[in-house]
């Protein structure tokens, strides 16, 4: 347990396009700490990340939640595809905690950020235990859900479509160039280039509406160093199962704290 209070300050980082990323850093005094990674259309605030970095910071291992480029309260517009460059907003947090002589201990991500810590082992190996909660495997898969039917054939005709409320208002503008870098997002192929020796832990909702269970059972058969693990009943947001989220992934997060302690320096 944490032998002193843990503090909840802002903390600002710069990515490589020079634009502010805002997140929260939940200081315990650890030198390690676990970077936390928000979904599509998402945030640093939401349920299941300050969750889990409460539960983290309890356990005295400090915790790090940011907004990706484009959305919260960080800078930049937002962008459908962006997979890629939002593994290199990782790549920025990880670089100014490693910078400040501080472990990174585990990266996690969930929904669009399980995908987006999956790409990051993928291109970089300086991360050796990675947590993806309800990454998708087919980034082919549920476009049309939110595009609506025909939406290749349209966004070549007009170069993009608008995404809108049921109110009729814009939430946010698809273009070819975002849904192209969807489309050619290979997680299969990503994911045959991370390390062996990266431990893997996939946690998906039995009952998960926008990403099926099938894609954390895609994930378990091609990546070798993986634990997988299923939370009956569980929603993509995990609305009735934030206690059972966080009691899957500590004792993993524990356990690569106590390898990266034992490693020879």
């Amino acid at each position: 347990m944490a032998q002193n209070p843990a503090t909840v300050q802002q903390l600002i980082v710069l990515n490589k396009h020079g634009e502010k990323l805002v997140g929260i850093l939940h200081e315990t005094g650890s030198m390690e700490i676990v970077v936390l990674c928000h979904g599509f259309r998402s945030s640093k605030e939401t349920r299941t990340l300050s969750n889990l970095a409460v539960t983290l910071e309890n356990e005295g291992i400090s915790a790090f939640r940011f907004d990706f480029a484009g959305n919260g309260e960080s800078e930049g517009s937002f962008q459908y595809g962006n997979y890629f460059r939002e593994a290199e907003d990782l790549r920025s947090v990880i670089e100014h905690f490693t910078g400040a002589k501080r472990t990174i201990v585990a990266i996690l991500g969930h929904s669009k950020g399980g995908n987006v810590v999956l790409l990051y082992a993928s291109k970089y190996h300086d991360i050796h235990a990675v947590v993806n909660v309800s990454g998708r495997y087919d980034l082919k898969r549920g476009i049309e859900e939110r595009l609506g039917k025909d939406f290749l054939e349209r966004i070549t005709k007009d170069g993009f479509i608008d995404v809108k409320s049921s109110m009729g208002e814009v939430n946010y503008r698809v273009t070819k160039e975002s849904l192209m870098d969807r489309l050619n997002t290979d997680m299969h192929e990503a994911c045959l280039s991370i390390d062996e020796g990266c431990r893997l832990l996939t946690v998906h909702g039995s009952t998960d509406e926008v990403i099926p269970v099938e894609d954390a059972l895609a994930f378990a058969k091609i990546i070798p160093n993986h634990r997988l693990h299923i939370i009956e009943g569980a929603d993509h947001r995990y609305s009735s199962h934030q206690a059972e989220l966080a009691s899957v992934v500590l004792p993993f997060v524990k356990e690569c704290l106590q390898l990266a302690k034992d490693a020879p320096k």
